[in-house]
């Protein structure tokens, strides 16, 4: 008998939900299979794919999500369903479900994750000299991926947590995310996975801040709306910045040029998602009063992507694949650029499987525009300690 693969990936193109799953469960099936998460495009009748689900992994743990776009072994993607299984061979995996984001609480979050990561650890598989990493998937209209990030990085202490946040193909009217076997809204599933492959957590960003400051001087934290830039009308302060016409701000603008803010000397992007009729500016990411940010200019994205890649080499051996949480706002500039097909074929050669998110955790920190991603390897070429950063 072969010798089961690590990681399987696959996806299906197919609109009816069943086909889909029997599809990718066909491409992913393993003798045993430790864990499957899957990305799905919002159209697919979910109930249909539940029970799909159901019936093609019905003894296996399984995750996921709904997105803005899909990457999968085919690049990017649209309207389909992609995933990846995890051997038991070389992988031990638990998964908690956090329901009712919209009450939680610090404190809960930090004990849900120590608890979770004992139960790992207490696992009749876990070896105590494997690796460990954390994936996090969250509803991505909740407005709570701050506290719930921030939280659950603290419980996880030094081990590494990345994730995404679930989209709706751009809809911004619901979003879900998969775990005990349904799909629930309001919703976060934290994955945690003991694993005998090497690997490597990585972020990858293609802006730089400029040099004017611009401090937040009135928000609406509540709701991620900034009402003051410098004490003036943010979209107009903003329009100033980047000299565009107010009246003309679009999305282009924003994708363009977001805005970033320095959290221990290293540059997180935050995202504006639109401008109000009152002046305002609704973000991706929270915004407290006081924080200075930068307007920031883009990079080639595919060269940066193509150099990030390149340097995941040298810390792992023979790359078997990688599970990625892409920004939406990436994807929509690919497609801007014309350079979708260019990107998609590159993340196809690193057996990349992931989605287009409405936003990235990385750690402790939610941001935007941003790519997060765990690679996997045969060995590592050397120490981890310190994740990619760039």
């Amino acid at each position: 008998m072969d010798k089961p693969k690590p990681i399987l990936t696959g996806h299906s193109c197919s609109p009816d939900a069943a086909t889909a799953v029997l599809e990718l469960q066909t491409q992913i099936v393993q003798p045993q299979m430790a864990l499957v998460i899957f990305f799905c495009s919002s159209n697919y009748d979910l109930p249909l794919l539940t029970a799909a689900i159901h019936q093609y992994f019905p003894e296996t743990l399984v995750v996921g999500c709904t997105t803005a776009g899909e990457i999968g072994p085919a690049g990017y993607l649209d309207h389909s369903l992609t995933g990846i299984s995890f051997s038991a061979a070389s992988c031990t995996a638990v998964v908690g479900h956090l329901k009712q984001l919209q009450t939680f609480e610090i404190s809960y979050g930090r004990a849900f994750a120590q608890d979770l990561l004992r139960r790992l650890e207490s696992s009749p598989a876990y070896v105590e000299t494997n690796q460990n990493f954390g994936f996090l998937l969250i509803d991505g209209l909740s407005v709570r991926e701050e506290p719930v990030t921030h939280a659950l990085q603290d419980g996880l202490g030094h081990i590494r947590m990345f994730g995404g946040s679930a989209g709706d193909e751009l809809k911004f009217k619901q979003t879900w995310v998969f775990a005990d076997g349904q799909f629930h809204t309001d919703s976060a599933t934290l994955v945690l996975i003991n694993t005998s492959l090497a690997i490597h957590l990585f972020k990858t960003q293609h802006f730089i801040s400029g040099h004017e400051r611009m401090v937040v001087t009135e928000v609406d934290a509540k709701n991620r709306i900034v009402k003051e830039i410098n004490g003036l009308p943010a979209a107009a302060e903003y329009a100033r910045l980047v000299d565009v016409d107010p009246e003309q701000l679009n999305s282009n603008h924003f994708a363009a040029w977001p805005v970033v803010v320095m959290i221990d000397g290293t540059d997180f992007v935050r995202s504006i998602q639109h401008a109000n009729p009152d002046g305002s500016l609704t973000f991706y990411c929270a915004i407290d009063e006081g924080v200075v940010l930068r307007v920031a200019h883009g990079e080639n994205m595919l060269d940066k992507l193509t150099a990030t890649l390149k340097a995941l080499e040298d810390h792992v051996t023979h790359i078997q694949g990688m599970l990625v949480c892409d920004c939406i706002l990436r994807n929509l500039e690919a497609t801007r650029n014309g350079s979708k097909a260019a990107v998609g074929k590159l993340l196809h050669q690193y057996n990349a499987v992931g989605f287009s998110t409405y936003g990235e955790q990385f750690g402790g920190v939610h941001i935007n525009q941003t790519l997060t991603g765990i690679v996997f390897g045969d060995e590592i070429k050397f120490g981890d300690e310190e994740h990619a950063n760039d």
